[in-house]
């Protein structure tokens, strides 16, 4: 695989790193459409030996804020939308080559459920991960059930679902959700330098050891994602969550009523 750039999707091979660009800026939404994409990409390049190591980015602002709930598939049928989107997610994780998320500005909801889904994250000091659901009125997705415990443990995990504070990039790689800290301006440039330290590695043996380390962890997206669902079935059918949801559109403070 050479180059190839698609409306929404960019994906180009060079010294046995591949860069796959999601371009929808400023915000990156993310859905069924762009997720199906990105998987079909990446599950091409394992069979691909030109590529060792994948660069997940995206143009503009934002690395991605997540599913678009103002407007399309998420309003016109939540759970069947969010149906589409978790079955590419789950394939997401049976991608074989290393994946590092290189996360500007915002990577919010489904977007940080995406970022986590990667080996490693590259971030700037000014990057925002925000596990916003609560503030939606509704339970997380996207796997972040079993990947954000894993990454900065089930006490930090809490703090973030539950308040849907945002953690910057600095606090991010002391907390361990992000890997390196890349300057102002250099984000691609700190990502692709990690890349291509893999990239100089024995492939089988890249592969081994990752397989090792992460052991069933495809089975439990899988199955967490099937709860998810659930969760957010029941979830999106409250009073409360039409208020979170309406205010974020508003960009207002929600008023929640336990009901």
């Amino acid at each position: 695989m050479g180059s190839e750039i698609s409306t929404d999707l960019s994906v180009t091979v060079a010294d046995g790193v591949a860069l796959l660009e999601m371009r929808r800026p400023p915000a990156n939404h993310v859905d069924e459409s762009l997720l199906a994409r990105i998987v079909d990409a990446a599950l091409a390049l394992d069979d691909d030996s030109a590529c060792r190591v994948i660069i997940l980015a995206s143009q503009g602002k934002h690395f991605c804020a997540g599913a678009d709930l103002g407007e399309g598939e998420f309003v016109l049928d939540r759970a069947a939308a969010a149906q589409g989107l978790y079955r590419y997610a789950a394939r997401l994780f049976e991608v074989r080559t290393p994946v590092i998320a290189a996360v500007q500005g915002s990577a919010v909801g489904g977007g940080l459920g995406l970022a986590c889904a990667a080996d490693f994250r590259v971030a700037e000091a000014s990057t925002r991960f925000v596990a916003n659901f609560a503030r939606l009125g509704f339970h997380q997705g996207f796997g972040l059930s079993v990947t954000l415990p894993e990454l900065v443990g089930r006490q930090v995990a809490a703090d973030m679902l539950l308040t849907a504070r945002r953690v910057g990039g600095e606090e991010a790689v002391r907390i361990g959700l992000a890997d390196r800290l890349a300057q102002p301006g250099l984000l691609l440039e700190t990502a692709r330098e990690l890349a291509l330290r893999i990239a100089a590695s024995a492939p089988l043996a890249v592969r081994s050891i990752r397989d090792t380390l992460r052991g069933d962890l495809a089975a439990r997206v899988r199955r967490a994602l099937d709860h998810e669902l659930a969760e957010q079935r029941e979830l999106w059918a409250t009073r409360d969550s039409a208020e979170g949801i309406e205010a974020s559109l508003q960009r207002r403070s929600p008023v929640f009523r336990g009901e």
